[in-house]
């Protein structure tokens, strides 16, 4: 990926470790991220449930929380899928 870039390889980690933060920042404020031809973060409120201890069958609570979820975008899927072979 460094050479691909073109930038020397610790420049090219602080680059990636900037935009990543930055990303983290923005959904620990609530906010949504896009970004074009690769997909959404988005933060949901999970109330609070019951759960299971799988081990024992025990009921638990399960606090309310925040969760990130990603969707990948279409261009994203169709990449990772490569060609469809005429179907």
């Amino acid at each position: 990926m460094v050479q691909a870039v073109g930038l020397p390889k610790h420049e090219a980690v602080g680059l990636a470790e900037q935009v990543l933060t930055e990303i983290c920042d923005t959904l620990e404020c609530g906010e949504n991220v896009k970004l074009s031809g690769f997909g959404n973060f988005t933060v949901r409120e999970e109330g609070e449930r019951v759960g299971r201890n799988p081990k024992t069958g025990a009921e638990v609570p399960i606090e309310p929380r925040r969760v990130a979820t990603f969707t990948p975008s279409n261009t994203l899927k169709d990449h990772v899928n490569g060609p469809t072979n005429g179907v």
